[in-house]
């Protein structure tokens, strides 16, 4: 046989040999375990209403235990720490003022002492900070304070709700 002939065998035996030899690979795995949960961000307010009554004009009335007796408990319903905002509105025809005047009533809040030494804070029409950090499950309670404007034009029933808002810490 000639050298090219086997030149030629061999290679074609060395190329069966690699297409039909098992593959030898050499590889490890290993997992990574990951978990996720999703956030929760949740307030509820309890009773969650307050009916202030019929009031004169210029006058106040609340919630701590002298007045009303109807203090508000905001609770964190989430799954993380939580700081709740609170913001009050206008009504139809009044407007939610830092003092009273015609037309202009006040509503404030509390969040400590309020039934021996209140320090009310004014509502505004935007949201100011009522507790910070709340924890899953925890609470804030809080007390109310509306006032009347001074005079008004109006002698109906006025809806002056109040929002409390929970964000994440």
């Amino acid at each position: 046989m000639k050298k090219q002939n086997i030149t030629y065998i061999v290679f074609s035996i060395f190329a069966l040999i690699l297409v039909f030899a098992p593959s030898v690979f050499a590889a490890t795995t290993s997992t990574v375990t990951a978990t996720v949960t999703a956030q929760n961000v949740s307030v509820s307010v309890s009773d969650g209403t307050i009916s202030y009554g019929t009031l004169a004009t210029d006058a106040n009335n609340d919630t701590t235990t002298s007045g009303l007796n109807d203090s508000q408990t905001a609770t964190n319903g989430g799954n993380i720490n939580v700081d709740f905002n609170i913001l009050g509105q206008d009504s139809a025809i009044w407007t939610l003022g830092g003092t009273t005047g015609v037309d202009i009533y006040t509503h404030k809040f509390c969040t400590t002492d309020c039934d021996s030494s209140p320090s009310w804070t004014a509502l505004t029409t935007s949201y100011q900070t009522l507790s910070s950090s709340v924890s899953e499950s925890g609470t804030q309670d809080f007390d109310l304070q509306i006032g009347t404007p001074t005079s008004t034009t109006e002698y109906t029933e006025q809806s002056v709700d109040v929002t409390v808002q929970a964000v994440a810490s």
